[in-house]
């Protein structure tokens, strides 16, 4: 395949992944619009902008899996994108010691604390995104540091899943 075709399949993507997110989120606000989006419209905002993220997030790993298979044979690439998989998730393991630590407000981690539930808001994208590049990593370092990115980033997942909807479901909220 021509270079140029590769870079065109790969952009493709990336744009029918930003119009399905775009369409998917037009649709929640037509069905969402009424006097309780209203009364809080900045939940509401919130909620969409979380939506298209995520439904942009899981359409776009087809084009970034295929923009990494294309980019395979480039070493210094993978080596850059394991380096910063782990950085990444060891942002999301410190989150979940942050937030489990929440009750020291007075320290100097306090707006770090605060910002922690956002961070792990995005870990189960994460997890997925680190498992499709570990996916088509080339062996040895690249390979194990995406698994162990993927791995930092599953334990974020489980410990929102213990904390937020556990208790939730159990009817202790």
């Amino acid at each position: 395949m021509k270079p140029m075709f590769k870079v065109g399949v790969v952009v493709l993507g990336y744009v029918a992944a930003f119009v399905v997110a775009s369409a998917v989120t037009a649709i929640r606000i037509a069905l969402t619009s009424g006097p309780d989006a209203q009364a809080s419209s900045g939940m509401y905002a919130f909620g969409d902008a979380f939506l298209w993220l995520n439904v942009f997030g899981i359409c776009a790993l087809l084009p970034t899996g295929a923009a990494l298979y294309f980019l395979r044979s480039y070493r210094r690439v993978w080596s850059a994108v394991a380096t910063a998989a782990l950085t990444v998730g060891v942002t999301g393991l410190a989150a979940v010691i942050l937030y489990a630590l929440r009750q020291a407000e007075a320290s100097m981690l306090a707006p770090f604390t605060m910002l922690s539930p956002l961070r792990l808001l995005v870990a189960p994208l994460l997890a997925l995104v680190f498992l499709v590049c570990a996916l088509v990593a080339p062996r040895g370092f690249p390979r194990s540091a995406l698994l162990s990115a993927a791995l930092m980033e599953m334990v974020a997942t489980g410990y929102i899943g213990l904390v937020w909807f556990v208790p939730v479901f159990l009817g202790r909220s």
